[in-house]
C-alpha cells in the first residue's frame, strides 16, 4: 500500500522541476531584483558607508623641516715646524686620533748630528764655568794672600830701609830699591784682587763663562725641540679628514699636512628657508636623520641663526649642535632635521584633510551625530603637518569626515572608522 501512495507523487516534482528550469531566467532576474531593492532600501534607510577620522587628545609638535650636513664646531690644520724630508706617515684619512699620537715623521740625521755638536759645546761651557770656580778663583785666592804676603815684607824691608837712611846707617840705594820693592807689591795686590773678582760670581770672566754656558744650552734646547719636530703628533683626539703628505715628500714649515676634525660636539649647519625665519629660536629642540641610517635618529638644540639672509638662496644658514653625537656620524654626511618650533601637550587634534576653509575666517568640520553629518564650525589653533587643533568645536572621541567623503551635511550615513 505504500509503494501505491508514493507512486503519484513523483511525476508531479518532476513536473515542478521542469517548470522552474523552464523559467530559470525570470526566476534569477526576480531575485536580483529582489537584492538590489534590499540594498537600495538600505542605503535609503541607514546611508552609504562613509570613513571617518576620530577626533583624538594628544601631543601636537609643529616642526620645520631641512636638510643640511655635519661639521665640527672647528677644524685644526697640522704642518710642519721645520722644513725636511718625510720618513714615513703613520695614520690614514679617516682615522681616530688620540692627543700626541705621532703623525707624521720626518728624517732625523742632520738634527741628530746637530744635537751631538750642541750637546759638546755644552759640556765645554760648563767644564769652563768648573774651572773658575774650582781653579781659577782658588788659584786668585791663593795669588792675593801671597801678594799681600809680599806687600807686608815690602812694607817692613821699606821701614827698616828709612830708619838706617834717617840714623845715617843707610844708603840711598837700600832705601830706593825698599820703596820699588813695596810699589811692586802693591801692584801685586791689585792684580790679584782684580783677579780674584773676575772669577767670582757677578766678574766679568765668569759672567762670561755662564753666558757661553747659557748660550749652549739654548742650542742644545733648539735644536732637541727641532729634533721633537720632527715627529709630528696629533693636536688634540679626532678624525683625521683629509691627508695631503706622502713618504719622501719634502715638507715646508707652515704648510698643512694634515685637516683633524677634534672630537667632542658636531654641528648640523642647515639652509632653511627664510620664511621660517621667525619660527625659529636659540635653544630649540630637534631630532635628526643621517641619510645613510635614517632610520636612527639623533637629538640636536639650535645654537645658531645667521643674522644675515643669503640673497641668492633665499635662506638662513642655521646651527645645531649634538652634544652626543652617533657612532657612525662622519663629517659632511647629509642629515635630515625636524626642528620642534612649537608644541601643544594636551591638544584636541583632527586630520587636516578633515577641516572645510581652513584658510579662512570660518572654518567648519562635518562631524558624524545621531547618523547624520552635520555642519560643525570650529576654531582652529596650531596646525602641524597632517594635523590641526581644534580650539572649539568638537570633542574627543566625535568622528569627523574626511573632504573627499562626497556627503552633503544631514545626509545619513554609516560611519567606518579609519
Amino acid at each position: 500500500m505504500a509503494d501505491h501512495r508514493l507512486a503519484p507523487e513523483r511525476p508531479a516534482r518532476t513536473r515542478i522541476a521542469q517548470v522552474v528550469w523552464r523559467r530559470k531566467w525570470q526566476i534569477g532576474g526576480a531575485v536580483l531584483l529582489a537584492v538590489a531593492l534590499a540594498w537600495v532600501l538600505t542605503r535609503w534607510l541607514l546611508g552609504p558607508e562613509v570613513v571617518v577620522y576620530p577626533v583624538t587628545r594628544g601631543e601636537l609638535v609643529k616642526t620645520v623641516v631641512a636638510s643640511g650636513h655635519v661639521e665640527t664646531a672647528f677644524r685644526v690644520e697640522i704642518g710642519s715646524q721645520i722644513t725636511g724630508m718625510v720618513r714615513e706617515v703613520l695614520v690614514d684619512e679617516g682615522q681616530a686620533v688620540t692627543q700626541g699620537q705621532p703623525l707624521v715623521a720626518l728624517e732625523t740625521n742632520e738634527l741628530k748630528a746637530l744635537e751631538v755638536q750642541a750637546d759638546g759645546a755644552k759640556a765645554q761651557a760648563e767644564a769652563r764655568v768648573r774651572q773658575m770656580r774650582e781653579l781659577t778663583r782658588p788659584a786668585a785666592e791663593e795669588a792675593l794672600k801671597q801678594a799681600k804676603a809680599n806687600l807686608a815684607n815690602a812694607e817692613a824691608a821699606y821701614d827698616r830701609a828709612q830708619q838706617l837712611a834717617k840714623s845715617g846707617a843707610g844708603t840711598r840705594v837700600t832705601l830706593d830699591d825698599a820703596t820699588k820693592n813695596i810699589d811692586v807689591a802693591r801692584t801685586q795686590v791689585r792684580t790679584a784682587e782684580l783677579q780674584v773678582y773676575t772669577s767670582s760670581p757677578g766678574g766679568s770672566d765668569y759672567v762670561m763663562a755662564e753666558t757661553q754656558l747659557n748660550q749652549a744650552s739654548a742650542n742644545l734646547e733648539m735644536v732637541q725641540a727641532r729634533l721633537g719636530y720632527a715627529t709630528i703628533t696629533a693636536p688634540r683626539d679626532g678624525v683625521l679628514i683629509t691627508r695631503n703628505v706622502e713618504r719622501g715628500a719634502v715638507v715646508q714649515a707652515g704648510k698643512a699636512l694634515l685637516v683633524l676634525a677634534p672630537a667632542g660636539d658636531m654641528q648640523l649647519v642647515l639652509q632653511i628657508d627664510e620664511k621660517n625665519l621667525g619660527l625659529l629660536k636659540l635653544g630649540q629642540t630637534a631630532l635628526a636623520s643621517a641619510d645613510a641610517y635614517p632610520d636612527q635618529r639623533f637629538a640636536a638644540t639650535v645654537t645658531y641663526i645667521n643674522p644675515s639672509v643669503d640673497i641668492t638662496r633665499a635662506s638662513v644658514e642655521v646651527k645645531l649642535t649634538v652634544v652626543d653625537p652617533p657612532a657612525y656620524l662622519r663629517q659632511d654626511m647629509t642629515v635630515s632635521v625636524d626642528i620642534a618650533v612649537d608644541r601643544r601637550a594636551a591638544a584636541v587634534i583632527v586630520p587636516a584633510r578633515t577641516v572645510h576653509d581652513a584658510t579662512s575666517a570660518a572654518p567648519w568640520v562635518l562631524v558624524v551625530r545621531d547618523g547624520r553629518a552635520r555642519v560643525q564650525k570650529v576654531r582652529i589653533g596650531l596646525r602641524a603637518g597632517e594635523y590641526v587643533e581644534i580650539l572649539e568645536g568638537v570633542a574627543p572621541g566625535e568622528m569627523v569626515l574626511p573632504l573627499s567623503s562626497g556627503v552633503r551635511a544631514g545626509q545619513r550615513i554609516r560611519p567606518v572608522q579609519a
